[in-house]
């Protein structure tokens, strides 16, 4: 061994101790495992063990042995099984290249060139193996020591921070990545909202109808992620999930969803948490909210102006017998009078004693076009309960 190894060898120690103190700095599920010595200690003799056999290795032009990947698997094993999260697998992976080519580029003089190659193409070849063997220990681990709705919310948030997921992660859920995902978001209204504990308890039943990726990302939103392969029937499903939560949680809920793709659906989420924040509120979801249904409402909260407009003719309309949900009712029936009159149980000179008193108090017919466009807005922001 010579050149460029040598100089990498003789400083494994200090590159090792180097290696876990970013680590332990940079990482804080690294740092807390790391207060304990015998873990930290661990730490150490891994950064040292890795940093020789890959010196070795590429000094020979050898690829890791199976006894190599064996071991690595046991080390991301511990790791898994200490708590460390995926986020910061991924982030102590990415930490490792950068902190290597640092090494190298430390240790190279003029005259290494030829060396350097070497080892860069032995890393390029190797470390893929390397850290696969580490994630499949990994993924043991935490199978070990974090209960399934820990981990499935992890695949939840991989996912929907669209980074690869380490493969057999979903496999290990009773689950596969799909290549298209219907991104629910829904909000709950009322208070309390479910404790940390009863939402996993939540999840955790949930889970038993619905085998998906969800989490929760506030206290008053749950977001899941139905495969696609269908969308009519990825809909239906997702609605089934939101009313199963209303009826878990008892508070009334708005489901707002979008259809992205994986490696993109950080802007899906997106959009379908905007459309559950101006869905309707319902004690038990009657429809899944998307895109074309909420698009008008979307528009509104971007102008202010309107917004308040809006909301001084709801104040309006509290001057009537029931004329928000009678308009609601309205529109839900495509604007039919009878079919109308008998989801509301009234007759049908009731009804139009109703539409009088609309026309009366904001100077619109519900029937017009002008009525349609306006009122429809009017129902639909009451309903989503954002103007109390």
């Amino acid at each position: 061994m010579d050149g460029l190894f040598k100089l990498l060898w003789d400083r494994v120690d200090t590159n090792a101790r180097r290696a876990v103190d970013v680590y332990t700095s940079e990482l804080e599920d690294f740092r807390a495992v790391a207060q304990e010595q015998r873990a930290k200690a661990s730490m150490l003799d891994f950064a040292v063990l890795l940093r020789r056999r890959e010196v070795e290795l590429a000094a020979d032009g050898a690829s890791f042995t199976g006894k190599d990947l064996a071991i690595l698997g046991q080390f991301g094993e511990e790791r898994g099984s200490q708590g460390i999260s995926l986020s910061s697998r991924r982030r102590v992976l990415d930490l490792h290249d950068v902190l290597t080519l640092r090494e190298i580029h430390e240790a190279a003089g003029f005259n290494e060139t030829h060396h350097v190659t070497e080892m860069i193409g032995w890393l390029a070849a190797n470390g893929l193996a390397g850290q696969s063997a580490y994630a499949q220990g990994f993924l043991k681990g935490q199978k070990r020591s974090l209960p399934i709705v820990k981990r499935v919310q992890d695949l939840a948030v991989t996912l929907l921070s669209d980074v690869s997921v380490v493969p057999g992660f979903a496999e290990s859920l009773n689950m596969r990545v799909a290549d298209r995902y219907v991104i629910m978001v829904v909000r709950m209204s009322g208070t309390p909202l479910p404790a940390s504990k009863e939402r996993e308890k939540v999840i955790g039943a949930l889970l038993e109808s619905y085998a998906v990726p969800m989490m929760w990302r506030e206290p008053d939103e749950l977001v899941a992620l139905i495969p696609c392969t269908d969308s009519e029937a990825a809909e239906e499903r997702a609605l089934g999930l939101a009313r199963e939560l209303a009826t878990l949680v008892g508070r009334p809920c708005a489901p707002g969803a979008a259809t992205g793709r994986v490696h993109a659906l950080g802007d899906t989420v997106a959009l379908a948490r905007q459309i559950s924040q101006v869905a309707p509120v319902e004690a038990v979801p009657r429809r899944l909210h998307l895109l074309a249904d909420a698009f008008v409402e979307l528009g509104v909260v971007q102008v202010p102006q309107v917004d308040e407009w809006l909301h001084g003719l709801a104040q309006r309309l509290e001057n009537g017998p029931d004329l928000v949900a009678t308009l609601d009712a309205f529109y839900r029936h495509d604007m039919n009078r009878l079919n109308t009159a008998g989801a509301l149980h009234i007759h049908p000179r009731t009804l139009d004693y109703r539409f009088r008193r609309v026309r009366e108090l904001v100077g619109m017919d519900p029937g017009s076009l002008q009525g349609v466009r306006v009122l429809s807005a009017v129902v639909a922001r009451v309903l989503a309960g954002r103007w109390h």
